[in-house]
């Protein structure tokens, strides 16, 4: 506990009687205590036996020895029985008085004014907290869940077709009549032609031949129409 007090030690503080008061007070603290500052008295003659103020995050404990110093007297108060602090200073220190609820006045006379102002400042931090707590809030995130939609697809009742033959029935039959239509209006156009005018015809499916774009078979079946009129 002295490593954490080594900022008290020099503000005229006398080590031993810090280290005295520090391992009486290991077995006074509760648990998450921590000791927050320690002022001792300092009497204008020679102080043997001197009384001590300790504030903790929890409360204020009185250190006042006994029987000659083979003793020690602790009166502590919680920071919620105290009631305001304050320290007044004069010629050879500084008295720092705190009052409670209660309306009981302690005062420690005769202490450093250097730790008399360190002591008010905590205690005016711890009673400031008292009155106004920090609330840690936590921020809780919303968190959307997108919902799947999920899209239902009517099954339409399908029927088994063993015969193929019943879903073109009459393809064979429309080709047929499609061709013999063509080759009526062709007739028809042919018969109206001159013999310069087929011949002409003649030439130009020769060509398409030649240039590949129709085939052999149709070419001679269109030359076949064409010699039947010249």
């Amino acid at each position: 506990m002295i490593d954490n007090l080594k900022k008290i030690l020099n503000e005229d503080q006398d080590p031993k009687a810090i280290e005295k008061i520090t391992a009486k007070l290991e077995n006074l603290l509760m648990s998450n205590e921590e000791v927050g500052y320690i002022a001792v008295q300092k009497k204008p003659a020679v102080t043997i036996f001197p009384d001590s103020i300790v504030v903790t995050n929890k409360r204020i404990i009185l250190c006042k020895p006994k029987n000659l110093g083979l003793s020690m007297e602790f009166i502590d108060y919680d920071w919620d029985d105290i009631s305001g602090s304050f320290v007044k200073e004069g010629i050879l220190g500084a008295d720092f008085t705190f009052t409670t609820n209660s309306d009981l006045t302690h005062t420690v006379d005769y202490l450093p004014k250097n730790q008399a102002r360190k002591l008010y400042t905590y205690a005016k931090e711890q009673l400031d907290l008292l009155k106004n707590p920090k609330v840690a809030t936590s921020v809780v995130e919303e968190v959307k869940v997108e919902t799947p939609i999920v899209e239902t697809v009517e099954e339409v009742p399908t029927e088994e077709v063993t015969h193929f033959a019943e879903l073109i029935p009459a393809s064979n039959d429309i080709i047929q009549d499609t061709e013999v239509e063509a080759s009526n209006s062709e007739d028809k156009g042919l018969a109206h032609l001159s013999q310069d005018e087929l011949f002409a015809k003649l030439q130009n499916y020769k060509k398409l031949l030649d240039n590949g774009l129709i085939l052999q078979g149709e070419y001679d079946r269109l030359k076949s129409e064409i010699l039947k009129y010249l």
